[in-house]
């Protein structure tokens, strides 16, 4: 066993959750490679152990978000992406044409980095903010952007 799949391991252990080959393989291509979807997950997981249902991998990645070990997000009109950058409230940034992301430390202050101008008495312990655009390969292929005012705004 690797260092890495050590360190998964304890990082399992420490969430109580039992060590599973398939719960190694989900938080191995997540870690890998963040901003995945879980088919792009299911994929990966299958490339490293071979026969596993889908339905194992949308388990291990329901039970790793339910024990804080992944973060699920959602941009609209996209697919559901997990990451193992948990626990710092940060934010992220999307290409409108690729759907590359990437990951945006908070914009000010501290967590949750965002105060509401009427947080309707709620307890606010989260923000979450998803910046749109073009990353720079879209933008070098594409070229300059449209002078139209009715851009697509999130």
């Amino acid at each position: 066993m690797t260092d890495g799949a050590v360190d998964l391991a304890a990082l399992l252990r420490g969430r109580g959750l039992p060590v599973t080959a398939q719960r190694l393989a989900v938080l191995r291509a997540v870690t890998s490679v963040p901003h995945r979807t879980a088919d792009d997950v299911d994929k990966a997981v299958r490339a490293d152990l071979g026969a596993i249902s889908r339905q194992a991998v949308y388990d291990a990645l329901s039970a790793l978000t339910d024990k804080g070990l992944l973060r699920r997000i959602q941009p609209a009109g996209s697919a559901a992406r997990y990451e193992a950058r948990v626990g710092d409230n940060h934010h992220h940034v999307i290409c409108r044409v690729c759907g590359r992301t990437a990951d945006v430390d908070c914009a000010v202050g501290e967590a949750p980095c965002l105060i509401a101008a009427d947080d309707h008495a709620y307890e606010i312990d989260e923000a979450e903010v998803i910046y749109w655009g073009r990353c720079p390969e879209c933008i070098a292929a594409a070229g300059p952007p449209s002078t139209r005012e009715d851009h697509r705004r999130g």
